[in-house]
């Protein structure tokens, strides 16, 4: 018989855009504090048997983050940790993969989480530049350094950054977004409106206090990406980002954002045994994986696979959180998980149903909060299950696309 997994505590840091407050801090850097300031809130740094942490944007200094979590963040060093990347759904893997091995009883505790700095990426040069570089490290004296870069060419000089374009299709990200909200007959107006609704609900999450809990405080650094008060009049007035005919703005998509986030997952026996109450239970999970031209619709495949393993439909969730990658995608996969049609072509027996947008995104979503991408799933987790708490109880369901065509979903229940 597998044990109960517990949500015992989360926390993350405040979301920052690109080059803002969180600018100087390297991913690293970001998921030990955040790390750091749970184990000491939470008093558990000697329950924790193993870190299960993700990063997307890679680090040439620090491949395995959750190793170095380990080791800089106040744990013991005999705590075991393997780093996971799955995209935008990394710290969904994260958690699943923490869980099972709770569920399983080859642990009794452990930590989970992402962190990510696109202000802070690594910078590729040409395989040229790379080879005289090389060399030029290699020289003894002047002559040999000078002949290292003699056969260069002007091309030879460029550098590249990572790129957010899909290696099967060709297209980025919101080329895909402007694609699939077409497709669905998602008009501007529509992803608009939701944008200044998840504007609207996070600024409002945030004045009611209902955030606080579950952010904690670096000096001179907030969320950076909510905007209250903005309006889809507003938003309205922004520019497509990719050609006249497109719909995706600056606006209505997520920023890229620096942060990190964490939760620590426990056998409920021994949360209770230590006096907690826990957030919230893991009941259920999926990954799933959809054809990549078809790139972030696959939630429509997890998150209904997710809800048949804990006996539920998205009519009996109390919350529902969907990761705002863009506001047409969004909005697509919300048709679609009512969709036959996409129900057929996926192998579901049926549509999963409609969903309550009173019930979903409570809180604000990606647009408006930002999206680290490894730290963005376990944010949604702490911010569904703390929400469970307020009201008392009952079921929520998260779920995220990914590049390549990937999902992922997660059920809890707080009884």
């Amino acid at each position: 018989m597998t044990a109960r997994v517990a949500l015992v505590a989360g926390l993350r840091t405040p979301f920052a855009r690109r080059g803002g407050g969180l600018a100087a801090r390297t991913a690293l850097e970001l998921g030990v504090a955040c790390v750091r300031e749970l184990l000491d809130r939470s008093g558990l740094a000697r329950e924790i048997e193993r870190v299960v942490f993700g990063q997307v944007v890679p680090s040439l200094h620090a491949p395995n983050v959750a190793r170095e979590l380990v080791l800089d963040a106040g744990l013991a060093p005999t705590v075991d940790a393997h780093s996971v990347s799955r995209a935008c759904t990394t710290s969904y893997v994260a958690t699943i993969e923490l869980a099972r091995a709770i569920a399983a009883g080859d642990i009794t505790a452990g930590v989970c989480g992402g962190t990510d700095s696109v202000s802070d990426v690594p910078i590729a040069v040409s395989r040229p530049l790379g080879r005289a570089l090389a060399a030029n490290r290699r020289a003894r004296g002047v002559g040999e350094r000078v002949r290292a870069f003699a056969h260069l060419r002007p091309g030879d000089l460029r550098v590249e950054p990572p790129t957010l374009v899909e290696r099967t299709t060709g297209l980025t990200m919101g080329e895909h977004a402007d694609a699939m909200a077409a497709a669905a007959g998602i008009d501007r107006a529509a992803q608009d409106a939701l944008a200044a609704q998840s504007h609207a609900r996070a600024a409002a999450a945030w004045d009611d206090g209902r955030l606080a809990g579950e952010v904690m405080t670096l000096p001179g650094v907030g969320d950076e990406c909510v905007r209250p008060g903005v309006t889809p009049a507003a938003l309205g007035r922004l520019r497509p980002l990719f050609g006249p005919g497109g719909t995706v703005t600056a606006g209505n998509a997520s920023p890229l954002s620096d942060g990190a986030s964490a939760a620590i997952l426990m056998r409920e026996d021994r949360a209770r045994a230590l006096g907690l109450e826990p957030l919230a239970f893991v009941r259920a999970s999926a990954t799933t994986a959809i054809d990549p031209h078809d790139l972030l619709m696959a939630p429509v495949s997890a998150l209904p696979r997710a809800l048949a393993r804990a006996g539920l439909t998205l009519a009996d969730l109390t919350l529902l959180d969907l990761h705002e990658a863009f506001a047409g995608q969004v909005l697509a996969v919300a048709a679609a998980l009512a969709s036959p049609a996409w129900a057929a072509r996926l192998g579901l027996p049926r549509p999963a149903g409609e969903v309550d947008w009173a019930r979903t995104n409570v809180s604000g979503g990606s647009i408006a909060l930002g999206h680290p991408f490894a730290a963005t799933g376990t944010r949604q987790l702490v911010q569904v299950a703390r929400e469970l708490a307020r009201r008392g109880g009952g079921v929520a369901a998260i779920a995220a696309c990914a590049a390549g065509g990937l999902g992922a979903a997660i059920v809890l229940e707080r009884p």
